[in-house]
């Protein structure tokens, strides 16, 4: 079994969890997170002071999926994730020994 973790933008989720459905996956579990990476923070004006936003919204999603199952994930989540700028996320791939 694998498990496919995907950082994307929050307002792609409905898509993607509907390709994943249409993948055959039957369950899916989300966190909001924050980070950045090359899309780095922005400058904002707060009551008259200037502050750098690092973070970036993001969902992290976690899927098991059998190991036949994991391409056609990763695709999925690619075709409805990506928007094509800085910022659409990472996915990884990684062996799962046991689930209990």
């Amino acid at each position: 079994m694998k498990k496919v973790e995907a950082i994307i933008k929050p307002f792609t989720i409905d898509a993607v969890k509907a390709e994943l459905e249409l993948a055959g996956v039957t369950g899916i579990t989300t966190y909001e997170v924050r980070g950045f990476g090359r899309q780095k923070g922005r400058t904002e004006l707060y009551r008259g002071s200037e502050y750098i936003v690092d973070f970036k919204p993001k969902l992290q999603l976690e899927v098991i999926v059998r190991d036949e199952q994991t391409d056609a994930v990763v695709d999925a989540i690619q075709r409805k994730a990506w928007t094509g700028r800085i910022g659409d996320g990472k996915i990884y791939v990684s062996e799962v020994f046991e689930v209990i």
